[in-house]
């Protein structure tokens, strides 16, 4: 009897530590978390702001943080910051539409049918390990320096994430559901839209935040060669004049559109996909 309580009290113990971690950290370890999140990049700021005034480090090449922040008050104050960051968000966001959608529709594809996968995977596996920034040049000459050449850089950038991440979601789905869907005459539409597409869902979540890391750093790059405006701008106009609290500006707010993307797309997860378990730690 005593095993038996025992038993039966480690099970409840394994159960409510499932739940748990499904329906949220404890509290206590989430109040942990949120302090260190918050505080180790104040520790960071705080000692490189001191090593700069003790004059350890150059303040030509590694300004202050209050330098950098007082750069940052003054082109928000003038209007200059909000509009290169709109832009570049603008100019992210239409690219990364333009390739993940056909992404996830060729990954989908790939998933669901032999022969497209067969003749058409040797050469997504060729094709994607080539750097993006490498042909850009290509899609300069070939779209000039308008709008329309930075968009195809991050389409094309975003393009080859989502399909591979898409076509191993629709592969990892258990046979029996294909076989269920086909049994009860779906179309492949519906094939499509209610078993390739909701299996999938979770791999195709993890392609999107990598497509959209992808799509931040080639709205950079692009910005860098052919723009007047835009955070990449803002970057590479900041080196040329030798204005390095400008250039630390600008990257500190690309790491920070990233950074409230990936909270963002993993809140957005959460919603899309909630039986997808948590880490239990």
């Amino acid at each position: 009897m005593k095993d038996q309580a025992f038993a039966e009290r480690s099970v409840a113990a394994v159960e409510d530590r499932k739940k748990a971690a499904v329906g949220g950290r404890m509290p206590g370890r989430a109040v942990l978390e949120r302090t260190l999140a918050l505080a180790s990049p104040l520790v960071l700021l705080i000692v490189w702001e001191a090593l700069v005034r003790v004059g350890i480090l150059d303040a030509r090449f590694f300004p202050a943080p209050s330098d950098i922040l007082a750069t940052l008050w003054r082109l928000t104050v003038s209007g200059q910051l909000i509009g290169h960051v709109a832009i570049s968000l603008l100019r992210t966001t239409i690219g990364f539409v333009l390739g993940a959608v056909p992404g996830i529709v060729v990954g989908l594809t790939l998933g669901l049918f032999a022969l497209p996968r067969a003749a058409l995977w040797p050469t997504l596996g060729a094709l994607y390990p080539i750097p993006k920034i490498a042909i850009l040049p290509l899609v300069v000459l070939v779209f000039g320096l308008g709008e329309t050449s930075k968009w195809v850089i991050i389409a094309i950038g975003v393009f080859f994430p989502l399909a591979i991440d898409s076509m191993a979601g629709v592969m990892s789905i258990d046979k029996i559901y294909h076989d269920v869907g086909r049994n009860f005459g779906a179309s492949r539409l519906n094939h499509y839209l209610t078993i390739a597409l909701p299996g999938a869902l979770p791999l195709i979540l993890a392609g999107v935040r990598i497509g959209w890391g992808t799509a931040l750093l080639l709205m950079v790059t692009a910005e860098f060669v052919a723009a007047k405006s835009g955070l990449g701008y803002l970057i590479w106009q900041g080196w040329q004049s030798f204005a390095i609290e400008q250039m630390y500006v600008g990257i500190i707010l690309v790491s920070l559109l990233g950074y409230i993307s990936f909270v963002i797309l993993d809140q957005t997860t959460r919603v899309i996909v909630p039986w997808k378990p948590e880490a239990i730690e």
